[in-house]
């Protein structure tokens, strides 16, 4: 009887190991083949997400390089308006004295008329841009006045102006004529950079860009770290 019973109780045993196997990967490659896709969707998005990332960064870069430029070029159009109202500061300075020894009534009185008289035209001139904004009639002014006073004192500032005048309207075969005289006639004048600039901007928009190149550059030999080199650098990226 307990041999029965023992017997009995090791075939069902048998029975219950049979009806349920241990679960076993399917070597043919079931689970290993699911973990293998979830690794490669986890690297692409991985990729995904780091191409993402690296767009936004070359954008950001291109936005920061883009302020930077105009923070150069805003920063060179104050440091020109700066330097028009220091010119003409000292204009004002000029014709006061000028005025004091002329009311002296000393035996050089011609003399000083004749100061006073170059210093009140370019004076006028100089009102018609920063006070009367008649930029039309500016242009005459000083045009008269590099003809009366061609070694002046004001005579390189007086070509800038008429240059930037031009420039503005578009004459820009006569705005380089003024510019290239600041140039090659008063090369102490702290306007020459400023005019090299615009020589290569006018080159520049005439499809010159050899030309430009060489004006640039020439800047940048010449006036490094001044608000003209800045600029000039700027321009010359953009070709």
């Amino acid at each position: 009887m307990k041999h029965a019973v023992l017997t009995a109780a090791i075939l069902m045993s048998v029975g219950v190991a049979v009806a349920a196997p241990a679960p076993v990967e399917d070597i043919a490659g079931g689970a290993s083949n699911d973990r293998v896709a979830r690794l490669e969707r986890m690297l692409k998005a991985k990729q995904a997400a780091e191409f993402e990332t690296q767009q936004r960064l070359d954008t950001l870069q291109q936005e920061v390089l883009d302020l930077r430029g105009l923070t150069e070029q805003q920063s060179y159009q104050i440091n020109q308006i700066l330097q028009r109202q220091r010119q003409l500061y000292d204009d004002i300075a000029k014709l006061s004295s000028a005025k004091s020894v002329a009311n002296t009534a000393t035996p050089v009185a011609s003399e000083t008329t004749s100061s006073l008289g170059e210093t009140a035209s370019y004076e006028q001139a100089v009102n018609l841009v920063l006070k009367q904004r008649q930029y039309d009639e500016a242009i005459p002014a000083f045009r008269n006045f590099i003809k009366q006073y061609p070694s002046s004192t004001y005579a390189a500032n007086a070509n800038y102006w008429l240059g930037q005048l031009l420039y503005n309207k578009g004459e820009f075969a006569e705005a380089t004529q003024a510019f290239d005289t600041v140039v090659k006639q008063f090369k102490d004048s702290n306007k020459r950079g400023d005019s090299l600039v615009k020589l290569g901007m006018i080159a520049q928009k005439q499809s010159d860009n050899a030309t430009a190149k060489r004006y640039y550059q020439q800047v940048i030999n010449e006036y490094a770290n001044s608000a003209a080199a800045r600029i000039a650098t700027q321009q010359l990226a953009g070709i």
